[in-house]
C-alpha cells in the first residue's frame, strides 16, 4: 500500500527524533487490534462472543476493530531502558507499558485510516473506527488520523470538523486542492476549506509523520 509504504519510509528517516522500536502495518498483514496492549482484552471479549451467539446478539462486534495501517512501538527490557536515560528504573513505576518485563505487547502508536474518497458510509465508518479505539482502550489513546484524496471540502468536513475524535484529516495532495478550488471561484468551498486548514482539522500528509513523532 502507498501510504503505508510512506509512513514507514519517511518515519524511519525522523526516528532519531523519537528513538525505539517501531513498526508499521499495512506493508503486511495489519494483526487484529488485540495484539496491541491497550486492547489486549478484546481479545477474551471475541473469544467469549464466538462462543456464545446469545452474547453477540447483544453485545455486537463492533467494538473489534482492525485499522487500515498501524504504527507500534516495542516495550523496552528495563537494562536497555537504564542505558539509554543514563539512571535506574524506579521501583514504584511496576505497571507502565514501557516496561517490557510487565508489558510483553507491542504498544499502538498510530492509527490510519485510508479512505481515497468520502461517500458519506465512509466518512461515518472512518468516525465510528476512531470512537471505538478511544472507547474501548486501556492505558494510552493513540494517534487517531485519516489520509484522503477526497477532492470536495464539504465532504473533507463531515470527517475533519467535530468534536475530536479524529485527531486530524491529511489530504495526498492538499496545496493543489486549496489551489484548484480558488482558482474555480467555488463559493464557499474555498472558504470551508482554508478554516479546516487554519483550524489545524485538515493538513497534508507530508504533515502526517510529523505529527506522529510527537
Amino acid at each position: 500500500m502507498i501510504v503505508a509504504r510512506f509512513v514507514d519510509q519517511s518515519f524511519s528517516a525522523l526516528i532519531s527524533a523519537r528513538p525505539g522500536i517501531w513498526k508499521t502495518y499495512g506493508l503486511k498483514q495489519v494483526p487484529k487490534i488485540s495484539h496491541f496492549c491497550q486492547y489486549e482484552h478484546l481479545g477474551e471479549l471475541e473469544r467469549v462472543l464466538e462462543n456464545s451467539r446469545e452474547l453477540e446478539a447483544s453485545l455486537g462486534s463492533g467494538h473489534i476493530i482492525k485499522p487500515d495501517i498501524v504504527l507500534s512501538r516495542s516495550p523496552i527490557l528495563d537494562d536497555e531502558l537504564e542505558i539509554l536515560t543514563g539512571t535506574a528504573v524506579s521501583e514504584g513505576a511496576k505497571r507502565t507499558i514501557l516496561r517490557r518485563d510487565y508489558n510483553p505487547k507491542e504498544i499502538l502508536h498510530g492509527s490510519i485510516s485510508v479512505k481515497w474518497t468520502f461517500r458519506s458510509d465512509r466518512a461515518q465508518n472512518a468516525r465510528s473506527e476512531a470512537l471505538n479505539l478511544i472507547r474501548n482502550r486501556k492505558d494510552r489513546t493513540p494517534h487517531i488520523v485519516v489520509v484522503t484524496a477526497e477532492p470536495a471540502p464539504s465532504r473533507i468536513g463531515s470527517v475533519a470538523l467535530g468534536t475530536g475524535d479524529i485527531d486530524c484529516v491529511y489530504h495526498i495532495a492538499l496545496d493543489a486542492l486549496i489551489e484548484a478550488t480558488e482558482s474555480v471561484d467555488a463559493g464557499d468551498a474555498y472558504d470551508n476549506l482554508k478554516m479546516m486548514v487554519d483550524g489545524r482539522r485538515l493538513k497534508d500528509i507530508r504533515d502526517l509523520p510529523y505529527d506522529l513523532i510527537v
